[in-house]
Parts: C-alpha cells; structure tokens; sequence
C-alpha cells in the first residue's frame, strides 16, 4: 500500500482538497504512525520470535473539530493505507453495542471481570482499533470505557479516533462524570489529541446552495438527491451500482438493512423506514451512525396513515437530536404532509423541525447530541 501522506498530497495537487495547516499536521502524525506499525514485526513471524518480546505498541491519535473539516477522510485514508493484518474500524456506536454483547457473554458465564476478560479479547484480535465519532452518551458507556480503553490501551493496542468535541468535553455535565475524568486524563496523557479546525467546512459546502428538500417525488427529484450523495461521498457516478449497502446493528441485536450506505450518508426510503413495523432503537441507531440521510418517496399522509405518520415523527425526532442532515424527496412542503388525523397537533413541532433543518444554521451544526 502507498504512503497515506503521498494519496493526501495528490488530493491537494487535484483540488479535491485546500492547503490547511491543522489538515497537514495532522497527516504529518498519521503517516508516521503509519510507518511505526508497519515496521513492527508481524506477530508469529520469524523476527518476532528472534525479538523475544512484545514490540511497545505506538502513542494513538485523537482528532478532533468541528463539522465538515476532513476528520472522516483523515481517517480513511490512514486505515486504507495501513498495510497491517490486525487492524479494525468501526463507526464509535457500533463499537460499543458489540461491547455490550460481549461484556453480557461474559456475565452469562459468571468467571470474573467482564470487563478484563472483553479488553483480553479484543487485544488477541486487533494491534489498531480505528473509530469515527466518539462520543459518550450515557453513565453506563461512561463507566465501560474508562475501564476498556485503559486496558486495552495498556496491553499495547493503538487507537485512532475522531470526535465533534475536545476531550474535555466528552461527556459534559453527564451523570457521575467524575467517574469517567479518568479516561479523559488517560487520553490526553497517552494519545496525541489533535484539532481539525481549518477554515473549510467540506460538507456545508457541498450541501450548500442544494435544495434539501424536493417537491414533488418524481424522476427529478430521485437525480438531484443521487448527485447529492455521490458529492458527499466522493463515490463515482459510473460505480453507482456497487454502492455499498449495510445491516446496521440495533440495540436488542436486530439488524436493519440499509440499501446504501457510505462515508456516514444513508439512503432510504420512506417505505422502508415508516411503511414497516419500527421504533426509536431503529431510529435512534440511524441517527448516531449516520450525519446524512437521503430519504425518498415521503407521501401526504392521511387518517388511514396514522401509525406511518407517528413512525415519522419519531424518525425526525432522533435525526433532530443527533443533528443529522436530511435530504429529502416529498409529494407536499413539511405543513402539508399530514394536513389531519390522529396526532395532527403533535405533528406541527415536526413540521418546525423540518423547517430548521433546511436552515444554514443547522446544517453548520457537528453532528452528535449537544446533550451528551
């Protein structure tokens, strides 16, 4: 594989990419962590043995800053480009319900710690543990990962990580904080904290002068949203039919299909997410995953809907908290998607929503709960 800090300075030189000072030291740290791991022997072979110890494992990485600012593609190309064999990414969420999964298989067979035993696990499985979006959410999270990280930190796996937020901001004002001031110390002591914050914000940029929200459904409409996910995720037109789809996981273990998925933009439809039998775990889990969802296909709904009317308030309800873009294709404007029926009146604090998410103001805004 070729030198990540080679593939940045060819986006530089084709314009996908401007000259920024917080870009290129960040790139700069990246690529020699890149060639430190990839000196280091491959576990089993000839000169790891002949070495006769465990190689001291590279100080991890954590970007952080605001919306927009190349974070995600930093991270791309870091782990495309990382030619080693135990290495892992995972979108921060995701991480931890298989966290959880673990940590309950190892309750079930009531042998000890958990915790110690899932951080073993996990340091047999992977030298580099790479995450998009962290962010803590809950005591319970809070609690896990100052314990898991610390371990896993300490039996030589590096972590790379990107966040909205500084590290003294995970976890503002959250439910016995002090609990989890230790991992934060831990981070800032061995990680390289590095801020991201240049002078432009990629993805505001890309959705800037883009109508949001398309009236009516129609051929049109399906086009302009199709370029718009290919702007955001630099993915070729002409390769439209090998987008990657996912099966995102669900708190409770339930998967949900998602027919296209790439670089935190999800594509839907309303059928698929309001027509079918859901709830907030379906939704919630979307929302922390993704920053975008395209949606299609919203029709106006009537009394006969009203159980696909609830379903949607509740999906722009978790969209809203997590300050996810939507772009969106509709047979009527947000006021007249639901003109009567049961639940018409709590209906109209979605229609505001709607409206505000089309806003510049919004659309600046990281994507993450801002009461985390």
């Amino acid at each position: 594989m070729s030198s990540l800090i080679a593939r940045y300075d060819e986006l530089i030189a084709a314009g996908e990419l401007r000259a920024d000072t917080d870009q290129r030291q960040t790139v700069d740290v990246l690529g020699r962590l890149q060639e430190k791991l990839e000196a280091a022997p491959p576990r089993g072979s000839v000169l790891w043995r002949l070495v006769g110890r465990k190689p001291e494992a590279p100080r991890g990485i954590y970007m952080w800053g605001g919306v927009g600012r190349g974070k995600s593609m930093l991270m791309d190309l870091f782990y495309d480009n990382l030619d080693i064999a135990r290495k892992h990414r995972a979108h921060f969420h995701e991480f931890m319900l298989d966290i959880h999964a673990r940590l309950r298989t190892e309750r079930d067979t009531q042998k000890g710690d958990p915790i110690a035993a899932v951080s073993k696990q996990l340091a047999e499985e992977v030298r580099v543990l790479a995450f998009d979006e962290m962010v803590v959410n809950n005591s319970a999270d809070a609690m896990i990962m100052s314990r898991l990280f610390t371990a896993l930190i300490d039996a030589g796996v590096t972590i790379v990580t990107t966040s909205n937020r500084p590290p003294d901001d995970l976890y503002k004002d959250g439910l016995n904080r002090e609990h989890f001031l230790p991992f934060i110390a831990l981070m800032k002591a061995r990680m390289r904290i590095l801020p991201l914050n240049g002078p432009t914000d990629y993805r505001l940029e890309r959705l800037s002068g883009s109508d949001t929200w398309l009236v009516p459904n129609g051929e049109q409409a399906t086009q302009e949203l199709s370029a718009a996910f290919f702007r955001l995720t630099d993915y070729p037109p002409e390769d439209r039919a090998n987008v990657p789809s996912i099966e995102l996981k669900v708190e409770g273990g339930r998967t949900l299909h998602v027919p296209r998925a790439l670089k935190g933009v999800a594509v839907f439809s309303f059928k698929r997410l309001c027509g079918e039998a859901r709830g907030a775990a379906d939704y919630l889990a979307i929302a922390r995953r993704f920053h975008t969802v395209i949606m299609v296909g919203i029709p106006v709904l009537s009394p006969e809907n009203r159980n696909e009317a609830a379903r949607f308030v509740t999906l722009i309800d978790a969209l809203y908290e997590y300050r996810v873009k939507l772009l969106a294709a509709a047979d009527a404007e947000p006021a007249a998607l639901y003109p009567h029926g049961d639940g018409r009146f709590e209906f109209d604090r979605t229609v505001s929503r709607l409206m505000e998410m089309q806003s510049n103001d919004y659309l600046a805004l990281g994507h993450g709960s801002e009461t985390e």
